[in-house]
């Protein structure tokens, strides 16, 4: 049996080393994604449009799997945090633009988040599942 692979991801934010945690934590082929705001961690600005910060949690996350060889594709959970009502519909549209196609099993919260976050995603991926073909069963429930 070969050994296996374990890369912890870290991107220097202080919180990383304060409350001991990976931005990305890659398991053989598995990736696992912390939750994720909709700042620019390099200018550490943030929109206060839920929109805007949906769309920048999705580049962070892009760029986190990217550092592992991984893309969005191959995304197959998500958790998205959620803290205000009023922006559940701008939030859940970027997450239907960005997910189509790729289908994750998702979960979404309405959780209280510090300060001005509107949204926090958290997701977990296989590399390579992207280029797998899936198959889609429907049943009823």
């Amino acid at each position: 049996m070969s050994e296996l692979e374990v890369v912890k991801i870290k991107t220097g934010s202080p919180y990383e080393e304060k409350v001991s945690y990976s931005r990305v934590t890659m398991v053989g082929d598995m990736i696992f994604v912390a939750n994720t705001a909709g700042i620019d961690y390099k200018t550490r600005v943030m929109s206060p449009d839920p929109r805007e910060q949906t769309l920048q949690c999705f580049r962070n996350i892009e760029a986190a799997l990217a550092s592992v060889g991984a893309g969005l594709a191959d995304v197959v959970r998500s958790r998205v945090a959620i803290p205000r009502a009023e922006d559940r519909e701008a939030v859940m549209a970027v997450l239907g633009e960005k997910f189509r196609g790729i289908d994750p099993a998702s979960t979404i919260t309405a959780t209280p988040l510090a300060g001005e976050y509107r949204v926090e995603i958290e997701v977990t991926a296989h590399r390579g599942v992207g280029k797998a073909q899936a198959r889609y069963v429907r049943i009823d429930i």
